[in-house]
């Protein structure tokens, strides 16, 4: 197999999970309910009718998996040949291949490894060289002061460069936030892509090591470094801090002057906690079995959203913190904010504070968003004019 799947090889990952998680899921809870009638109708019957029913059922939902094997096995063999485009190629083949690794990714690596892909500092859509001459090449005009940038759950560095909100009436858009600040503050933006598949702390070593050896390498002294983390972004941003510290390598984490969270679960996110309760209620009845294997399938870096980090996690003491959080409701405190927040982080677990304990970043500047969901908390003017603020 080639090191980085095709197209055709995210066809095949498709028609795998088609087979066994849709139609099996199918299959089983077709069968549990009709097991159910026919528990009834047997008793009339004498169980011709079951057992028909039973060899209909088997041939139709065999052949629709013998199908879908078939296609996926297909399409692997001909995304060996060096003829199919790379899905690295594009944008939308890097949005794909890092939102299936975001799901499911520690299933990937395991079973599908062309498709997974190692942590990275990107420009222009591809990983750079932590060398000496490679970082010179990649930031011909490098600042001393960087600002970084660590994206969410299944997102890529790209989306930074969202639509920026509120929409303006002739349709034109604000360039992003490290365009912004590269222009008004003189910061030299980087993007960080990881795998948020994986667990937040293997994320958080890579992210750590990368950052370490962009700092060794920079072309210019670092007088200053900026971490903006959006959602779970900001988990790994705090886990790789402690990372570098305990591994005693403090050429960057002693250059950090500000820490910026984005709508980072730090008290975990209710979506993931619904998706939990869901595959423990799904699981007890056989026709509800199957909905609960799809959920069991969400991958160790979504499971580590449902408590945030431990509350042990020890911030930078020397570092500014900034946290923004957004709700679909004009006031934090509205019952919208409460229960929903953003969409997938509320207000309290995005300040870290929880009832009845210590915040978790005493001191720290806050910023509410009203009326703004999740992913406006990437590019939004508000949100621009409080980093320009803290980041001058």
């Amino acid at each position: 197999m080639p090191a980085t799947a095709g197209y055709l090889g995210a066809v095949a990952l498709a028609a795998e999970h088609l087979d066994s998680l849709v139609v099996s899921g199918v299959r089983d809870v077709h069968t549990s309910v009709a097991g159910r009638v026919h528990s009834v109708t047997d008793r009339l019957g004498g169980g011709l009718e079951h057992r028909l029913h039973d060899g209909v059922a088997g041939a139709v939902y065999g052949s629709i998996g013998l199908g879908l094997r078939g296609t996926a096995r297909a399409m692997r063999a001909l995304d060996r040949h060096r003829g199919v485009p790379e899905i690295e190629a594009g944008p939308r083949g890097r949005f794909v291949l890092s939102a299936v690794n975001g799901l499911i990714g520690e299933k990937i690596r395991t079973e599908v490894p062309e498709l997974t892909f190692d942590a990275g500092i990107r420009v222009d859509g591809r990983d750079i060289d932590l060398t000496e001459a490679g970082v010179r090449a990649a930031f011909p005009d490098a600042t001393r002061r960087i600002v970084v940038f660590v994206h969410g759950l299944c997102e890529t560095e790209a989306y930074w460069r969202r639509r920026s909100r509120p929409l303006r009436a002739d349709g034109s858009t604000t360039l992003p936030y490290g365009d912004r600040l590269a222009a008004d503050h003189g910061w030299t933006p980087v993007y960080v892509r990881y795998n948020s598949g994986l667990a937040i702390t293997e994320s958080a070593a890579a992210l750590s090591a990368l950052l370490g050896r962009l700092a060794e390498n920079w072309p210019t002294q670092v007088d200053r470094i900026a971490l903006v983390g959006h959602s779970m972004g900001g988990l790994v941003i705090r886990a790789a801090s402690v990372v570098a510290d305990q591994s005693g390598r403090l050429s960057w984490t002693d250059r950090v002057s500000d820490v910026v969270f984005l709508g980072t679960p730090h008290l975990g996110s209710h979506v993931e906690r619904l998706a939990a309760r869901g595959s423990r209620t799904f699981g007890r009845l056989p026709e509800t079995a199957p909905l609960a294997r799809v959920l069991l399938e969400r991958s160790q870096g979504v499971l580590d959203l449902h408590d945030g980090l431990d509350a042990g996690t020890a911030n930078l003491p020397h570092a500014t913190y900034h946290l923004v959080a957004a709700s679909l409701s004009r006031s934090p405190r509205h019952l919208v904010a409460l229960g929903l927040g953003d969409l997938l982080v509320a207000p309290r677990s995005a300040f870290g504070t929880a009832r009845g304990a210590e915040p978790l970043f005493p001191g720290a500047n806050t910023v509410h968003l009203p009326g703004a969901n999740h992913f406006d908390l990437l590019n939004h003017d508000d949100v621009y004019a409080a980093l320009a603020g803290w980041l001058t």
